[in-house]
């Protein structure tokens, strides 16, 4: 497997170690100079001066025969037309960028880059798991598959409170997968009956969120 890695900041960097690690024929795209010199020192041809926006520079790194590219860079804009070249110009298999602000988030979806990692939205989704004022928290988002998993915190009156889970009704297309009580997870089997103060965890499709907390928590 060959991966070219564009932006070589803490987690370019990393990336290159792990894959390199993992036995990846890797090469990593730096265009600031003393980054670069970092890199190149401990590196050395595995690291290359230049700006990952540019044909020419991804060109040089082989992005033409590349597996996989990485834009982890600190700007979006940066890791956005590097997804884009890389996906449209050079027909590469997989790209997986960096969303550094999660408003820029939908950007990366209307141009078709499917394969995106926040950090600052993962923090945002743990922060809210551990609060449970909030009635809805957003685990994951696999939107290449059009899936997506969220947690939903039953309050006293919630519509499924001591309901069994083959009698809740669900929308078409989601499935309960856990329930957690007392900081103990349990699969979400036909006999598990729902409690206050119950956080449970549900795999659908992103636009059937709105119904299905409806139809667990109420209005």
């Amino acid at each position: 497997m060959y991966a070219v890695i564009v932006g070589g900041g803490v987690v370019g960097y990393n990336v290159l170690r792990a894959l390199t690690g993992l036995g990846y024929e890797t090469v990593l795209i730096e265009k600031e100079k003393l980054r670069f010199a970092n890199l190149e020192a401990e590196y050395e041809h595995m690291v290359l001066h230049g700006d990952g926006t540019e044909l020419a520079i991804l060109e040089a790194a082989g992005v033409a025969r590349a597996d996989l590219v990485i834009a982890v860079t600190g700007l979006d804009n940066d890791n956005i037309v590097v997804a884009q070249l890389s996906k449209e110009h050079f027909k590469t298999a997989k790209c997986i960028a960096r969303v550094n602000d999660p408003r820029n988030q939908e950007h990366f979806d209307a141009l078709g880059i499917r394969f995106t990692v926040s950090a600052s939205q993962s923090i945002l989704s743990l922060i809210e798991h551990e609060v449970p004022d909030h009635r809805v928290v957003n685990m994951l988002n696999l939107r290449h598959e059009n899936l997506e998993i969220i947690e939903l915190n039953v309050g006293p009156s919630a519509p499924i409170v001591g309901q069994p889970v083959a009698k809740i009704k669900m929308p078409a297309n989601a499935r309960l997968i856990s329930v957690t009580r007392d900081n103990q997870s349990s699969i979400a089997v036909g006999d598990t009956v729902v409690q206050p103060g119950d956080r449970v965890m549900a795999i659908l499709e992103p636009s059937k969120e709105d119904e299905l907390v409806r139809l667990l928590l109420g209005d």
